[in-house]
């Protein structure tokens, strides 16, 4: 396998357009959830999300999630600075669930409360697949494309397949990322679920009472070690090992003992040729529900050992952004190793006992380390681990 290496960034979140709003609000410990504006929520028990601001991503002719993605991909072309010529054969791997939702959720609620009967321009773009069609499409990428559906891991997923693509020399370079916007569908299944907690959640925190939902989108450029050096490319990190795993336990549970979270980060490090001690941070999954969180935390223990390792939730901040939380939170470890500083997890006031880890409460945290993972995990036990290591000085 040939080295893999980050070149390009960009992202749209709900502290705004472009990675260094992404990074000024999570380096902060700024928390985005607020009151829910997108949707009606009379009636729920959580009314409050992580909404992207208002003007992020161009022309409302298309569906709010392909004009996140637009945005991040542009922002991480550019950040690598790749041409149309360069980026021509590239792959274009998309992690997506959403697709336009929200656009077909607003034309059926006119349709049914008889307001109107023509579908919208947006309906075209219903499927999770429109956001490739459209990337590929504006930006000239026509290498291999892919759109992958693994629940809420699939921006990290995504990010997986494109480091094979390019470290087994299918493709020189991949535009890698997730995306997805708040919909009706989602935000009604989670507060039908019992969830989300009414106030902004609480990752690792004794008295959380679940989750907070978010949305956006990132990409990373991810390139041929060699070619982007010789080429003089800023290099953020290299993407030195990934573990993908399916626990098949259960349709939404994760297995109790954390089995296939383990077996993910192991096969991540065994990837990277490192051993546990040489991982200084994890970006957990963190979603603040009771269960995920405690079982998260055991498989970090069972692989990494007690105590020693760094552990924080950015989605504290952002909310869970679904498809695009992989990709996301992949962003936040990258630029974690590039300033050596620890995203904090926000919210969190009395640590769970049961978490054998400094889950970084509140504050950012200045640390110097070599390597750090990020894990992502979807419903029916769709495991992510992405390991990034320091870029040569």
């Amino acid at each position: 396998m040939r080295p893999v290496v980050v070149t390009g960034l960009g992202a749209v979140s709900p502290f705004g357009a472009g990675v260094k709003a992404y990074w000024d609000g999570l380096s902060a410990g700024a928390c985005a959830i607020r009151p829910v504006t997108l949707i009606e929520t009379e009636g729920f028990r959580c009314r409050i999300a992580a909404e992207v601001p208002d003007g992020v991503g161009g022309s409302a002719r298309r569906s709010r999630g392909d004009r996140f993605a637009l945005a991040a991909a542009r922002e991480a072309l550019d950040d690598a600075g790749l041409g149309r010529g360069a980026r021509a054969d590239a792959a274009l791997i998309v992690g997506a669930v959403g697709g336009g939702m929200l656009e077909a959720e607003a034309w059926y609620w006119t349709r049914a409360r008889g307001a109107g009967t023509k579908a919208s321009r947006a309906l075209r773009s219903i499927f999770p697949s429109s956001h490739a069609e459209v990337v590929g499409s504006v930006f000239g990428i026509h290498g291999p494309r892919e759109t992958l559906v693994t629940a809420c891991s699939s921006g990290a997923a995504s990010l997986a397949l494109a480091a094979d693509l390019v470290g087994e020399g299918v493709v020189p370079l991949a535009l890698a990322g997730g995306v997805d916007a708040l919909t009706r569908i989602c935000f009604m299944g989670f507060n039908a679920l019992k969830l989300l907690d009414p106030e902004p959640c609480r990752p690792f925190d004794r008295d959380r009472r679940g989750m907070s939902i978010g949305e956006g989108a990132a990409f990373v450029v991810l390139e041929d070690g060699a070619r982007a050096r010789a080429r003089g490319a800023r290099i953020y990190a290299e993407l030195a090992g990934h573990g993908m795993t399916t626990d098949a336990f259960h349709v939404t549970s994760p297995h109790p003992e954390g089995e296939g979270i383990a077996r993910a980060m192991r096969a991540a490090l065994e990837q990277a040729r490192l051993v546990p001690g040489a991982v200084g941070y994890a970006n957990a999954h963190g979603t603040a529900t009771l269960q995920n969180d405690r079982i998260e935390a055991h498989a970090i223990q069972e692989v990494f050992g007690e105590g020693r390792l760094l552990v924080s939730s950015t989605k504290s901040m952002v909310g869970h952004t679904m498809a695009a939380a992989g990709a996301l939170e992949a962003v936040a470890t990258v630029l974690a190793l590039v300033h050596e500083l620890i995203p904090p997890t926000a919210n969190l006031t009395t640590p769970d006992p049961a978490v054998a880890f400094d889950c970084v409460p509140r504050v950012a945290r200045e640390a110097g380390m070599e390597a750090a993972i990020s894990n992502s995990f979807g419903f029916g036990g769709q495991n992510v681990t992405l390991l990034f290591t320091r870029a040569a000085r």
